[in-house]
């Protein structure tokens, strides 16, 4: 587990807890080493003058001083780590985050990373700060004390010695007897956190639907599994507990059994094995509570493992020396392209010259949105090239490549912020009167003076107080405000209703006015406007032409338009 925390902490963060686990071992290491004294102590205080032990108990309360202080500095240390290093590795996985492709982030790894973020980094950072301490006391205290015991007597000593494997490979069939049932109960955790949420969200369809006992099912069946894999959790925990506290006793009992038949024979006094006695006690709470800390060490582990595979997640190459183009064209040359097992692209190509407007047309499933995500290197292509300005995407450095797009998506997510913050986030450093121009060509004016608090009004998180037609105005206003050659847009209005879908088109016409745009339309308006389109379908390009000229076709596409064309 130690080695798995110092992998993922890496090289930045690991030094200041190899420190800490230094002195923590040096912390459990006196500890031990303090409870020799207790030998002539005893012997003292069983022997013909009971006043030879006084200065032995000065020397063990001294002893056990320094250990207080050592110890306190050891968890101090963890503390301190533990917090540093949680703000440090939130910093670090933030930042990696940041270089992965947007293409990584699927619905179910935007949740697996949400959790991982709040519980996960919590949970393996706080095993710095409250479990290594403890683990390391537990594993290097009773080490020392058979140390001790072996040097005072070499026969109680290498019985203790000969228990220690023992005790080791009960401790870790436990683990493993129980490792199995905590990856499931974890599994059956998330699947029943998802079946709640589910719920909770379904109520409006599920009501109108009269299906609420269906769904009660689901979520029944869903908690029962939870139910059964606790319970099986808590069975394959018990014989590994069991068993521990089973083999640590009759340890000590042998010892005790050893210790009594040596001293009859005069092997050696009452005090020493006593004394003996007393260290192999101190032995075996610390190791009893090894099977305490398995399931937190196991716990911390998953969560650190998880982690680090996120960590490892390679992000997309940058370029040695980045190219910046000279011109705003795209290209598309024999594109090659699959999600998973699924060929999304086979041998795509088609052109943009700067200052033109490119529409993408096809069948939900073709690769219509693809098309824009590879553009932006979301992904990267497995075969053929992307270019921007003849340059391929990929020798084109990250951030200078998004500096050249304005993306606006059919699903606008806004920070919870201001209105003005949102629309920021396309160039902090406009003008006012830039904003303001933005905001109004976006048609944001009349939602601005309506909302309570006007520019300082609070979107929610997501947007969640602002309509669907108001959060793409907003989007708008940010893509109009970055003032980017480059323009991509996903369905933009095929959710809005009819007001605002007049009102967002004439953001969108400001939008794309003398700039290079990839547009991606269910809804037909946007399409007679275009210079060029292409019918997508999942073998490719099938038409390419103008509106008019695919119209005089007669083919897929003028059956698309024959069912989608607005009436009138």
């Amino acid at each position: 587990m130690i080695r798995t925390l110092l992998r993922v902490l890496g090289p930045k963060y690991a030094p200041p807890v190899r420190r800490t686990i230094v002195l923590m071992t040096v912390a459990a290491v006196l500890e031990g080493l303090s409870y020799a004294l207790l030998v002539p102590v005893l012997r003292g205080l069983f022997g013909d003058d009971p006043g030879e032990a006084r200065p032995w108990l000065f020397a063990f309360g001294g002893a056990i001083a320094v250990y207080a202080v050592v110890r306190y500095l050891g968890d101090l240390a963890g503390f301190r780590a533990g917090t540093t290093l949680l703000h440090g590795m939130y910093h670090r996985l933030g930042d990696h985050l940041a270089k992965l492709p947007v293409g990584w982030y699927t619905s179910r790894r935007v949740g697996e990373v949400s959790v991982l973020a709040s519980q996960g980094v919590l949970r393996s950072m706080g095993v710095i700060a409250h479990l290594l301490g403890p683990f390391i006391s537990a594993s290097a205290t009773p080490l020392t004390i058979v140390a001790v015991i072996l040097v005072f007597n070499r026969q109680l000593g290498s019985a203790a010695l000969v228990a220690v494997p023992v005790v080791l490979l009960v401790q870790a069939w436990a683990g493993r007897s129980m490792a199995s049932t905590d990856t499931e109960r974890a599994e059956r955790d998330h699947e029943s956190s998802a079946r709640v949420i589910e719920f909770v969200k379904a109520q409006p369809v599920l009501r109108a639907g009269g299906r609420t006992a269906e769904r009660f099912t689901l979520l029944d069946d869903s908690l029962r599994d939870v139910e059964r894999t606790a319970r099986r959790s808590v069975f394959s925990a018990l014989p590994g507990a069991v068993g521990l506290s089973v083999t640590v006793q009759a340890v000590f009992t042998g010892i005790l059994v050893l210790g009594a038949y040596l001293a009859l024979g005069g092997s050696i006094g009452a005090a020493e094995v006593l004394t003996i006695l007393v260290l192999a006690a101190r032995c075996a709470d610390p190791l009893l509570s090894l099977a305490e800390f398995g399931g937190q060490i196991r716990g911390a582990k998953a969560e650190l493992l998880r982690l680090q595979a996120v960590l490892e997640t390679e992000p997309l190459p940058e370029p040695a020396r980045p190219i910046s183009p000279a011109r705003n064209d795209i290209s598309f040359e024999d594109v090659r392209f699959a999600h998973g097992d699924r060929q999304v692209m086979d041998g795509v190509s088609v052109a943009v010259p700067e200052g033109r407007r490119l529409a993408v047309v096809g069948p939900s499933g073709s690769g219509k949105s693809t098309l824009l995500q590879l553009l932006a290197r979301f992904y990267d292509v497995d075969g053929g090239a992307v270019r921007v300005g003849g340059v391929d995407v990929r020798d084109i450095g990250a951030e200078a490549l998004m500096e050249r797009f304005a993306i606006v998506f059919q699903d606008v997510y806004l920070f919870d912020g201001t209105i003005e913050e949102n629309i920021r986030l396309g160039r902090p450093g406009a003008s006012e009167a830039d904003l303001r121009e933005a905001a109004s060509a976006a048609g944001l004016d009349e939602v601005i003076a309506r909302l309570p608090g006007g520019w300082d009004a609070n979107v929610g998180e997501g947007g969640a107080l602002l309509s669907g037609g108001e959060r793409q105005r907003v989007s708008i206003a940010r893509a109009l405000l970055k003032d980017a050659p480059i323009v991509l847009l996903d369905e933009v209005t095929s959710a809005l209703d009819p007001v605002n879908e007049a009102v967002v088109h004439e953001g969108i016409e400001r939008l794309m006015a003398g700039r290079t745009v990839v547009m991606v339309a269910h809804r037909m308006r946007t399409v007679q406007r275009a210079d060029r389109v292409v019918f997508l379908d999942r073998q490719g390009i099938r038409e390419e032409g103008t509106h008019e000229e695919l119209l005089r076709l007669g083919g897929r596409y003028a059956e698309f338009w024959a069912v989608s064309a607005p009436v009138g």
